[in-house]
This record gives structure tokens, sequence and C-alpha cells, in this order.
């Protein structure tokens, strides 16, 4: 963590209901992003942020039991953090190079879309996804988690929004420009939650309409931690998409990245809002 020391708040508040003005991208039809990750899974689990450990507590106690369902479970970011809560963890991920490098830390993981996932009469206390959801349909996916959760389990799912520093905002939105014309990520690196709260409303309008489950919540975790250019530049191709990126256009982003940064100090101090949209089974 750079010798940083991360800092938190948390507060929890009705899930408000969707924007209107925005539609989200159907993220769970771009099957080629969606399990392309694991072109990578070293340096995905190597640098992609951890959740605040108030976030797991709260799912947990918000649970009825310790047996957790992680779907998406990636390299385990997440699930590390609940089996070090001791919680028992099975994982569910499409992308069997993630799923190896998540069983070495002792975790059974099962290749299936969760959406197709067969649970063999197996139950859970809490399905979790961490950074994952908005790849998996939000009708069928919560649905299904209705389907193996006990009575009172918690379904929640939970992003690390992150929410630029101001002095970097226009610079890296300039980086993505000049090598991706029209790219649309100045406008995520102006309001990254406006563009978070779309996937948010998606997945609680899903749980709605999936049935079973009382009414969504959001829960928001405040967090921070500082990198140097070179951490963040490490990170970054982890991002959905740019592993996809011409070898030249990735390059020239980075580049136009790394020289942001420097002309700020080489490093900058991120704010995290951990958000967890969530609800009971009934």
């Amino acid at each position: 963590m750079n010798g940083h020391k991360p800092t938190y708040s948390g507060r929890m508040t009705t899930l408000p209901p969707r924007p209107e003005e925005l539609s989200p991208r159907e993220l769970h039809q771009a099957r080629r992003t969606a399990e392309s990750f694991g072109e990578n899974a070293e340096r995905y689990d190597r640098t992609r942020p951890r959740y605040p450990k108030a976030l797991i507590g709260a799912v947990i106690a918000a649970s009825p039991g310790p047996d957790v369902l992680d779907v998406g479970i990636g390299t385990g970011v997440s699930a590390r953090a609940f089996q070090r809560a001791g919680c028992r963890v099975l994982g569910v991920d499409p992308d069997e190079r993630m799923a190896e490098y998540a069983r070495r830390s002792g975790i059974e993981v099962e290749i299936a879309k969760f959406e197709e996932w067969e649970a063999a009469g197996r139950t859970f206390d809490a399905v979790v996804a961490g950074q994952t959801w908005h790849w998996v349909d939000p009708v069928a996916g919560a649905a299904k988690a209705a389907t193996v959760l006990r009575q009172g389990g918690r379904i929640a799912l939970f992003w690390n929004v992150m929410q630029f520093p101001p002095d970097l905002v226009g610079a890296f939105g300039d980086a993505y420009q000049r090598a991706l014309p029209g790219s649309s990520f100045g406008r995520v690196f102006a309001d990254s939650m406006a563009t978070y709260s779309a996937m948010f409303a998606k997945a609680g309008d899903g749980i709605r309409e999936a049935g079973g489950f009382d009414e969504a919540e959001q829960w928001r975790f405040d967090w921070a931690r500082s990198y140097a250019t070179d951490e963040w530049l490490e990170q970054v191709p982890t991002f959905g998409g740019h592993n996809l990126m011409a070898p030249d256009k990735l390059a020239a982003l980075l580049e136009g990245i790394a020289a942001a940064i420097d002309a700020v100090g080489g490093a900058f101090t991120m704010d995290y809002a951990a958000v967890v949209v969530t609800a009971r089974r009934a």
C-alpha cells in the first residue's frame, strides 16, 4: 500500500430510484471483455485495490452465518478478505485462469457463468460479488442468488469507485483522448460516481425484479490510498477493456498518464467510495 494507511468512513442509506437520465450499457453481454481479465491474473491480483474491513464486517454481521458464495471471484481479492474474517468461501468464475489463481489461497472455485451455474442443492448465508456484478445479468443473477440463499441470507454486490483528484481529471482525460480519440473516459474521470450510480441502480432493479428479497439498500464506505506514478501505471492495464487495446495505443496512453502524474509531483492520493448494493433474502 505504498506505506499509506487507508482511511475509512461508513454510512448506510436506502437505495435511490434509478436515475432516468442514465442508461448504462448492458455490460454483462460484453463477454470478450468480461472474460479477458485472466490474461494477466498476477498483475490484476497484485494491483487491484482491496476493500475496507468495515465493508467486509458489515456484510458478515448482516448475514445469518459464515457460508459465502463469491460470484466472479477472479483472483480472490474479496474472497480472501471474507476467508480471513472466518468465512467459508466457494467461488464461481467463468475464467479458469483467474480461478486457478484464487485456488492458490485454498479457495474452491467452480468454472461457470453464474446465471448457468449448478448449485446442486447447496445453500449459502451470503452471495457476494466484488467489482464483478456488472458482468452478470442483473435479473437472472439475482434470481439465482435467491435460490441459493438461506432464509435471511444476504446478497451483497460491491464496487470500489475511484474519485479522481481534481488536478488530474483533465490531464487524464487528455491522455485518453490523445491515445484513443473519442474515448468517453474523460467523462468518467470528471464524475465517476455518476457512471457507477447507473450500475448500482441496475443492480437494485434486478434484485427487485427477481423478487424474494427485502428492499435493496446502498451502503458506502469511504477510504483513500496514495499512488506513485509506477504503481498507478501497473494497475491501468487491468481496467476493463484496457488489455484488449493495441499495444501501441496502450503504450501511448500509459506515457500520457505518467506525464500527468509526474507533473503533480510523481504521486497522488485516490479517494475511493466502496459502495454495496445489498438486500436480505425474505
